[in-house]
């Protein structure tokens, strides 16, 4: 299973960079990759309770399930003026 992941904002920074893929069959929905990175990036747990979440351009729930080709956005809040 191969799924890009897009991350936006401070979350890109905490990832290396903007775009990252997940090959692997043991992520199941939106949560589990992003615990996959959140392995690898510890410092997105501080992330975790305000990351909104989107699946193929459209915003989902944690728990939306992700098949092969899916593509995923990570979106930390933002605010401007």
């Amino acid at each position: 299973m191969s799924i890009r992941v897009l991350f936006f904002a401070s979350l890109a920074d905490v990832a290396g960079g903007r775009e990252r893929y997940v090959e692997s069959a043991e992520v199941t929905d939106i949560l589990s990759v992003f615990n996959k990175f959140a392995e690898e990036f510890p410092a997105m747990e501080i992330h975790r309770t305000s990351t909104l979440f989107a699946l193929n351009s459209e915003f989902a729930r944690p728990d939306a399930p992700v098949r092969d080709g899916d593509e995923i956005a990570f979106l930390p809040p933002v605010s401007g003026g």
